[in-house]
Protein backbone atom coordinates (compact mmCIF):
# COMPACT_ATOMS: atom_id res chain seq x y z
CA UNK A 1 0.00 0.00 0.00
CA UNK A 2 2.71 2.60 1.00
CA UNK A 3 4.82 1.25 -2.22
CA UNK A 4 1.21 1.94 -4.30
CA UNK A 5 0.56 5.59 -2.50
CA UNK A 6 4.66 6.74 -3.38
CA UNK A 7 3.70 5.67 -6.92
CA UNK A 8 0.46 7.69 -7.04
CA UNK A 9 2.83 11.06 -5.37
CA UNK A 10 5.09 10.58 -8.16
CA UNK A 11 2.74 10.51 -10.99
CA UNK A 12 0.87 13.55 -9.32
CA UNK A 13 3.86 15.50 -8.76
CA UNK A 14 5.67 14.86 -12.11
CA UNK A 15 2.28 15.74 -13.94
CA UNK A 16 2.36 19.05 -11.92
CA UNK A 17 5.82 20.14 -12.98
CA UNK A 18 5.12 19.34 -16.61
CA UNK A 19 2.09 21.67 -16.23
CA UNK A 20 3.71 24.09 -14.62
CA UNK A 21 6.92 23.92 -17.20
CA UNK A 22 4.41 23.87 -20.08
CA UNK A 23 2.54 26.96 -18.83
CA UNK A 24 6.44 28.44 -18.76
CA UNK A 25 7.12 27.62 -21.91
CA UNK A 26 3.74 29.19 -23.42
CA UNK A 27 3.94 32.47 -21.38
CA UNK A 28 6.78 33.44 -19.46
CA UNK A 29 7.82 37.39 -18.76
CA UNK A 30 10.22 38.65 -21.80
CA UNK A 31 11.14 41.88 -20.38
CA UNK A 32 11.08 43.92 -16.81
CA UNK A 33 10.86 47.51 -16.87
CA UNK A 34 10.69 49.22 -13.35
CA UNK A 35 8.76 46.15 -11.67
CA UNK A 36 6.46 46.52 -14.65
CA UNK A 37 6.30 43.41 -16.88
CA UNK A 38 5.59 42.46 -20.52
CA UNK A 39 4.97 38.46 -20.94
CA UNK A 40 5.48 36.39 -24.09
CA UNK A 41 1.97 36.16 -25.11
CA UNK A 42 1.51 40.02 -24.78
CA UNK A 43 4.58 40.51 -27.34
CA UNK A 44 3.33 37.15 -29.32
CA UNK A 45 -0.29 38.69 -29.79
CA UNK A 46 1.41 42.39 -30.41
CA UNK A 47 3.70 41.06 -32.99
CA UNK A 48 1.05 38.41 -34.68
CA UNK A 49 -0.05 40.95 -37.58
CA UNK A 50 3.69 41.84 -38.07
CA UNK A 51 4.68 38.33 -38.72
CA UNK A 52 1.88 37.12 -40.90
CA UNK A 53 2.76 40.19 -43.01
CA UNK A 54 6.51 38.70 -43.18
CA UNK A 55 4.77 35.27 -43.75
CA UNK A 56 3.25 36.79 -46.74
CA UNK A 57 5.63 38.90 -48.61
CA UNK A 58 8.81 37.12 -47.68
CA UNK A 59 10.17 33.91 -48.98
CA UNK A 60 13.73 33.73 -48.16
CA UNK A 61 16.13 31.51 -46.07
CA UNK A 62 16.73 34.07 -43.66
CA UNK A 63 13.36 35.00 -42.82
CA UNK A 64 13.79 32.94 -39.34
CA UNK A 65 16.27 36.01 -38.85
CA UNK A 66 13.71 38.54 -39.88
CA UNK A 67 11.05 38.04 -38.06
CA UNK A 68 13.48 37.04 -35.10
CA UNK A 69 15.06 40.75 -35.66
CA UNK A 70 11.85 42.55 -35.92
CA UNK A 71 10.45 40.71 -32.48
CA UNK A 72 13.42 42.26 -30.75
CA UNK A 73 12.61 45.68 -32.53
CA UNK A 74 8.48 45.60 -31.64
CA UNK A 75 9.74 44.31 -27.99
CA UNK A 76 11.66 47.43 -27.18
CA UNK A 77 9.17 49.44 -29.14
CA UNK A 78 6.82 48.14 -26.47
CA UNK A 79 9.28 49.15 -23.66
CA UNK A 80 9.57 52.15 -24.38
CA UNK A 81 5.54 52.73 -24.51
CA UNK A 82 5.63 51.32 -21.16
CA UNK A 83 8.08 53.78 -19.99
CA UNK A 84 6.26 56.82 -21.46
CA UNK A 85 2.94 54.86 -19.28
CA UNK A 86 5.11 54.73 -16.37
CA UNK A 87 5.91 58.65 -17.07
CA UNK A 88 2.56 59.92 -17.53
CA UNK A 89 1.29 57.72 -14.62
CA UNK A 90 4.34 59.75 -12.62
CA UNK A 91 3.21 63.31 -14.33
CA UNK A 92 -1.03 62.80 -13.58
CA UNK A 93 -1.56 62.64 -17.33
CA UNK A 94 -4.80 60.06 -17.63
CA UNK A 95 -6.42 58.80 -20.95
CA UNK A 96 -10.04 58.39 -19.51
CA UNK A 97 -12.37 55.37 -21.50
CA UNK A 98 -14.71 58.24 -22.62
CA UNK A 99 -12.15 59.37 -24.31
CA UNK A 100 -10.99 56.76 -25.83
CA UNK A 101 -14.45 56.30 -26.98
CA UNK A 102 -15.05 59.56 -28.37
CA UNK A 103 -11.34 59.54 -30.22
CA UNK A 104 -13.36 55.68 -31.58
CA UNK A 105 -16.08 57.13 -32.53
CA UNK A 106 -14.79 60.18 -34.29
CA UNK A 107 -13.13 57.94 -36.65
CA UNK A 108 -15.76 56.06 -37.52
CA UNK A 109 -17.70 59.18 -38.17
CA UNK A 110 -14.89 60.14 -40.27
CA UNK A 111 -14.88 56.73 -42.13
CA UNK A 112 -18.78 56.58 -42.28
CA UNK A 113 -18.53 52.97 -41.16
CA UNK A 114 -20.29 51.20 -37.75
CA UNK A 115 -18.41 49.59 -34.90
CA UNK A 116 -19.50 46.22 -36.75
CA UNK A 117 -17.12 47.08 -39.62
CA UNK A 118 -14.37 47.81 -37.67
CA UNK A 119 -14.73 44.88 -35.81
CA UNK A 120 -14.38 43.17 -39.12
CA UNK A 121 -11.96 44.71 -40.07
CA UNK A 122 -9.74 44.38 -36.81
CA UNK A 123 -10.02 40.38 -37.22
CA UNK A 124 -9.00 40.45 -40.46
CA UNK A 125 -5.66 41.99 -39.07
CA UNK A 126 -5.99 39.43 -36.23
CA UNK A 127 -6.69 42.05 -33.70
CA UNK A 128 -9.65 43.05 -31.55
CA UNK A 129 -11.78 46.08 -30.15
CA UNK A 130 -10.21 45.85 -27.13
CA UNK A 131 -6.87 45.75 -28.45
CA UNK A 132 -7.46 48.76 -30.75
CA UNK A 133 -8.98 50.56 -27.66
CA UNK A 134 -5.00 49.59 -25.87
CA UNK A 135 -3.63 51.57 -29.20
CA UNK A 136 -5.69 54.68 -29.14
CA UNK A 137 -4.91 54.86 -25.39
CA UNK A 138 -1.31 54.79 -25.56
CA UNK A 139 -1.08 56.89 -28.60
CA UNK A 140 -3.21 59.57 -26.38
CA UNK A 141 -0.70 59.49 -23.33
CA UNK A 142 2.37 59.40 -25.89
CA UNK A 143 0.73 62.09 -27.30
CA UNK A 144 -0.28 64.34 -24.26
CA UNK A 145 3.12 63.81 -22.39
CA UNK A 146 5.23 64.34 -25.34
CA UNK A 147 3.30 67.80 -26.28
CA UNK A 148 4.32 68.44 -22.15
CA UNK A 149 7.64 66.64 -22.36
CA UNK A 150 9.14 67.52 -25.40
CA UNK A 151 7.06 70.09 -27.75
CA UNK A 152 6.34 72.23 -24.80
CA UNK A 153 9.94 73.16 -24.52
CA UNK A 154 10.49 73.97 -28.39
CA UNK A 155 11.14 77.59 -29.40
CA UNK A 156 12.17 78.81 -32.76
CA UNK A 157 13.53 82.18 -32.92
CA UNK A 158 13.31 84.80 -35.91
CA UNK A 159 17.06 84.63 -36.28
CA UNK A 160 17.06 80.66 -36.22
CA UNK A 161 14.92 80.75 -39.52
CA UNK A 162 16.72 83.49 -40.93
CA UNK A 163 19.90 81.55 -40.79
CA UNK A 164 18.23 78.11 -41.78
CA UNK A 165 16.72 79.95 -44.78
CA UNK A 166 20.23 81.72 -45.86
CA UNK A 167 22.23 78.38 -45.43
CA UNK A 168 19.78 76.81 -47.64
CA UNK A 169 19.00 79.03 -50.50
CA UNK A 170 19.14 76.59 -52.59
CA UNK A 171 16.51 74.47 -50.79
CA UNK A 172 13.97 77.69 -52.10
CA UNK A 173 14.96 78.41 -55.64
CA UNK A 174 15.94 76.47 -59.02
CA UNK A 175 13.07 73.98 -59.87
CA UNK A 176 9.80 73.52 -59.30
CA UNK A 177 9.01 71.14 -56.85
CA UNK A 178 6.30 69.35 -54.73
CA UNK A 179 6.22 68.17 -50.94
CA UNK A 180 4.39 64.83 -50.56
CA UNK A 181 4.21 62.41 -48.10
CA UNK A 182 4.43 58.62 -49.30
CA UNK A 183 3.20 55.11 -47.90
CA UNK A 184 5.65 52.81 -49.43
CA UNK A 185 5.08 48.69 -49.37
CA UNK A 186 8.51 47.58 -50.83
CA UNK A 187 8.49 44.50 -52.65
CA UNK A 188 10.85 41.65 -51.10
CA UNK A 189 13.71 40.28 -52.04
CA UNK A 190 13.42 38.49 -55.40
CA UNK A 191 9.64 38.81 -55.19
CA UNK A 192 7.04 36.18 -57.25
CA UNK A 193 3.74 36.85 -58.53
CA UNK A 194 1.72 35.68 -55.45
CA UNK A 195 4.13 38.24 -53.28
CA UNK A 196 3.19 41.27 -55.60
CA UNK A 197 -0.74 39.96 -55.63
CA UNK A 198 -0.70 39.76 -51.77
CA UNK A 199 1.22 43.31 -51.39
CA UNK A 200 -1.20 44.48 -54.00
CA UNK A 201 -3.89 43.92 -51.92
CA UNK A 202 -2.91 44.83 -48.76
CA UNK A 203 -2.26 48.77 -50.50
CA UNK A 204 -4.86 48.30 -51.91
CA UNK A 205 -6.49 47.87 -48.33
CA UNK A 206 -4.86 50.96 -47.11
CA UNK A 207 -5.89 53.10 -49.93
CA UNK A 208 -9.77 52.10 -49.27
CA UNK A 209 -8.76 53.20 -45.90
CA UNK A 210 -7.96 56.76 -46.84
CA UNK A 211 -10.47 56.97 -49.11
CA UNK A 212 -12.48 56.34 -46.15
CA UNK A 213 -11.75 59.10 -44.17
CA UNK A 214 -8.65 57.59 -42.19
CA UNK A 215 -5.25 59.86 -41.19
CA UNK A 216 -2.71 59.64 -44.08
CA UNK A 217 -0.11 60.13 -41.00
CA UNK A 218 -1.16 57.32 -39.26
CA UNK A 219 -1.80 54.75 -41.64
CA UNK A 220 2.17 55.98 -43.02
CA UNK A 221 3.59 55.52 -39.50
CA UNK A 222 2.07 52.29 -39.00
CA UNK A 223 2.33 50.73 -42.54
CA UNK A 224 5.12 52.21 -44.37
CA UNK A 225 8.36 51.28 -45.30
CA UNK A 226 9.91 54.21 -46.80
CA UNK A 227 11.94 56.95 -46.10
CA UNK A 228 9.53 59.41 -43.44
CA UNK A 229 7.66 56.82 -42.31
CA UNK A 230 7.96 57.83 -38.57
CA UNK A 231 6.97 61.68 -39.67
CA UNK A 232 3.82 60.71 -41.48
CA UNK A 233 5.52 59.39 -44.55
CA UNK A 234 6.75 63.32 -45.07
CA UNK A 235 9.52 62.95 -47.32
CA UNK A 236 9.58 66.54 -48.17
CA UNK A 237 9.87 68.80 -51.37
CA UNK A 238 11.59 66.72 -54.39
CA UNK A 239 12.39 68.60 -57.68
CA UNK A 240 11.89 66.82 -61.16
CA UNK A 241 14.18 64.44 -62.01
CA UNK A 242 14.94 63.08 -58.52
CA UNK A 243 12.67 60.23 -57.85
CA UNK A 244 11.44 57.47 -59.71
CA UNK A 245 9.73 58.65 -62.74
CA UNK A 246 6.18 56.49 -61.94
CA UNK A 247 5.77 58.45 -58.95
CA UNK A 248 6.68 61.62 -60.17
CA UNK A 249 4.57 62.08 -63.45
CA UNK A 250 1.96 61.62 -60.64
CA UNK A 251 3.15 63.78 -58.00
CA UNK A 252 3.60 66.68 -60.55
CA UNK A 253 -0.09 66.30 -61.82
CA UNK A 254 -1.54 65.86 -58.47
CA UNK A 255 -3.22 69.02 -56.52
CA UNK A 256 -2.79 70.29 -53.24
CA UNK A 257 -3.55 68.25 -50.70
CA UNK A 258 -4.98 65.16 -53.03
CA UNK A 259 -4.22 61.54 -52.58
CA UNK A 260 -3.25 59.33 -55.36
CA UNK A 261 -4.37 56.20 -56.58
CA UNK A 262 -1.58 53.26 -55.91
CA UNK A 263 1.31 53.61 -58.14
CA UNK A 264 3.57 50.55 -58.98
CA UNK A 265 7.12 51.34 -59.66
CA UNK A 266 10.57 49.29 -59.87
CA UNK A 267 10.77 48.81 -55.79
CA UNK A 268 7.20 48.78 -54.91
CA UNK A 269 3.35 50.06 -54.34
CA UNK A 270 3.24 53.75 -54.15
CA UNK A 271 0.39 55.94 -52.67
CA UNK A 272 0.97 60.02 -52.48
CA UNK A 273 -0.57 62.92 -51.03
CA UNK A 274 0.82 66.29 -52.56
CA UNK A 275 0.70 68.79 -49.39
CA UNK A 276 2.79 71.66 -51.18
CA UNK A 277 4.17 73.06 -54.28
CA UNK A 278 6.66 75.44 -55.38
CA UNK A 279 7.44 77.01 -59.09
CA UNK A 280 10.61 77.92 -60.65
CA UNK A 281 12.47 80.56 -59.08
CA UNK A 282 13.61 82.27 -55.70
CA UNK A 283 10.70 82.11 -52.75
CA UNK A 284 11.34 85.22 -50.18
CA UNK A 285 11.61 84.39 -46.59
CA UNK A 286 8.47 85.80 -45.53
CA UNK A 287 6.79 83.47 -48.33
CA UNK A 288 8.80 80.06 -46.63
CA UNK A 289 8.84 81.44 -42.62
CA UNK A 290 5.91 78.97 -41.45
CA UNK A 291 7.63 76.38 -43.56
CA UNK A 292 11.08 77.22 -41.89
CA UNK A 293 9.69 77.18 -38.34
CA UNK A 294 8.14 73.84 -39.26
CA UNK A 295 10.78 72.12 -39.69
CA UNK A 296 13.29 73.65 -37.11
CA UNK A 297 10.38 72.70 -34.60
CA UNK A 298 10.54 68.96 -36.55
CA UNK A 299 13.76 68.34 -36.40
CA UNK A 300 14.36 69.70 -32.64
CA UNK A 301 11.27 67.72 -31.42
CA UNK A 302 12.71 64.66 -33.03
CA UNK A 303 16.25 65.35 -31.25
CA UNK A 304 14.43 66.17 -28.02
CA UNK A 305 12.83 63.08 -27.90
CA UNK A 306 15.61 61.13 -28.62
CA UNK A 307 17.45 62.42 -25.35
CA UNK A 308 14.28 62.13 -23.11
CA UNK A 309 13.65 58.59 -24.36
CA UNK A 310 16.83 57.85 -23.82
CA UNK A 311 16.86 59.63 -20.23
CA UNK A 312 14.00 57.99 -19.42
CA UNK A 313 15.98 54.55 -20.23
CA UNK A 314 19.18 55.20 -18.46
CA UNK A 315 17.10 56.10 -14.79
CA UNK A 316 15.22 53.07 -15.45
CA UNK A 317 15.72 49.11 -14.38
CA UNK A 318 14.88 47.39 -17.71
CA UNK A 319 15.85 43.69 -18.42
CA UNK A 320 15.22 41.76 -21.09
CA UNK A 321 14.67 38.19 -21.22
CA UNK A 322 13.81 37.41 -24.91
Amino acid sequence: MRTFRSCIFIIITAIFLSVTAYGEIIDRIVAIINGDSITLSELNSTFEPYRKKIDEAYKGRDKEKIIADNRLVLLKKMIDNALIDQESKKSGIIVTEDAITETINDMLSQRKIKMDDLRSELAKENSSVEAYRKEIKAHLLRMRILRREVRSKITVSEEEIGDYYLKNRDTYEGKEAVRIKQILLLYPKNPDEKSKTNLRKEIDTILKRLRNGESFEQLAAQYSQGAGAASGGDIGFIEKGSILPSVETVAFRLKTDEVSEVIESSVGFHIIKVVDKRGEGIKQINSVREEIKAKIEQEKSDKKYEEWIQELRSKSLIEIKL
